[in-house]
């Protein structure tokens, strides 16, 4: 009987609870989930008590770290990749090194370790037909290796979202400089 009771109080609560304006908010459980605090990054003070009242620099992207990449996954933005971008990082022996760790992580497995095309998963054919990276038929450029990073190509997806700015010129590096070795 007593749990009976209890029962009853709790469909009674619960009914009275759930019956009231659904437009209205009721408990906040967390009012900032609610409720977005401003952020201006304009009128802040400096550290000399100067307010910060700064444009970014025209065509800059506000993240840090992240650069726009406005040329489209085309056939056409293909081929402008290919005559207009330009590697901004000179060949060092940190960029090759660096290169080199990331190439093995995210390309080797599919273009091999010396970018022949026999990597891991193509000898199992699990994908077949990855080109040489010397191919001539590919032609292939700084600018269109940093494209299909970008957007992929074919069977390769993109891979823009595992690599930063400066990671994927450095596999660009790394894959030109396997593309002169080979043979």
């Amino acid at each position: 009987m007593k749990s009976l009771k209890i029962i009853l109080a709790l469909v009674v609560i619960t009914s009275i609870v759930s019956c009231n304006n659904k437009r209205v908010p009721q408990v906040q459980y967390m009012p900032d989930m609610y409720t977005s605090v401003p952020y201006d990054a304009n009128g802040v003070t400096s550290a000399g008590g100067v307010k910060v009242n700064r444009q970014p620099v025209a065509g800059t992207v506000s993240r840090n770290g992240i650069v726009a990449y406005d040329i489209p996954d085309t056939n056409e933005g293909y081929e402008k990749a290919k005559t207009v971008l330009k590697n901004p990082f000179k060949p060092t022996e940190e960029n090759l090194e660096k290169g080199k760790e990331l190439y093995t992580i995210y390309c080797a497995s599919c273009h091999g370790k010396k970018g022949d095309g026999n990597g891991v998963l193509s000898q199992r054919d699990k994908f077949t037909g990855i080109p040489k990276y010397n191919d001539p038929a590919r032609n292939i450029t700084e600018g269109s290796i940093y494209h299909v990073i970008m957007h992929g190509r074919n069977m390769m997806g993109s891979h823009a979202s595992q690599l930063r700015y400066k990671e994927r010129w450095q596999v660009v590096q790394y894959v030109e400089k396997l593309k002169s070795e080979l043979k």
